[in-house]
């Protein structure tokens, strides 16, 4: 194979509408990340990816127009939530702009630090912030897994704008 240049190639730039197009074509977990105090906030994401195991890091990003990034700019520690198959209407409640989303949602409860922790998940995390990294018009967040829980349910994911669910072949469990 030939090593590609820059040079080589003859194309318009990327466009944010194309970039978007091309990575609602990669399926992805859902999360909804969560950030403590009086009035906890949260969102939903696709961006959560592990980046170390020694010690336990992980990133995700947030997009600075995002109505959850001044309370994830303040925040020192936040929960993670990877959702299950059967919890579409979570990624729904978080992905919605202009409500109280917590209000919104019956099964949750105050965790350490008084973090929230979203009941019937897949798994849970507790987090420190490590670093938030500027990066176009989000923020890469780093933080380091202090506490985890899981079950054995299947991943709820997204792909193609829409959620869905694993799909195994017959015998496979």
């Amino acid at each position: 194979m030939t090593a590609l240049y820059e040079s080589d190639l003859d194309v318009a730039r990327v466009t944010s509408d194309l970039f978007k197009q091309v990575f609602r074509r990669h399926a992805a977990g859902v999360a909804v990340i969560a950030t403590g105090g009086a009035s906890p906030t949260g969102f939903t994401a696709t961006s959560l990816v592990s980046l170390s195991a020694d010690p336990p890091l992980l990133s995700f990003n947030v997009s600075h127009g995002s109505s959850s990034w001044p309370a994830v700019e303040r925040a020192t520690h936040l929960s993670l939530h990877l959702l299950a198959v059967d919890q579409q209407d979570v990624a729904t409640v978080f992905a919605t702009s202009g409500i109280d989303r917590f209000a919104a949602l019956d099964d949750w409860r105050r965790g350490p630090l008084g973090l929230p922790v979203i009941g019937g998940v897949m798994a849970w995390m507790a987090v420190a912030v490590r670093a938030k990294v500027p990066a176009g018009d989000s923020s890469v967040v780093i933080a380091e897994v202090m506490h985890a829980e899981h079950t054995d349910s299947d991943p709820l994911l997204f792909h193609g704008g829409r959620y869905g669910a694993l799909s195994r072949p017959a015998g496979v469990q």
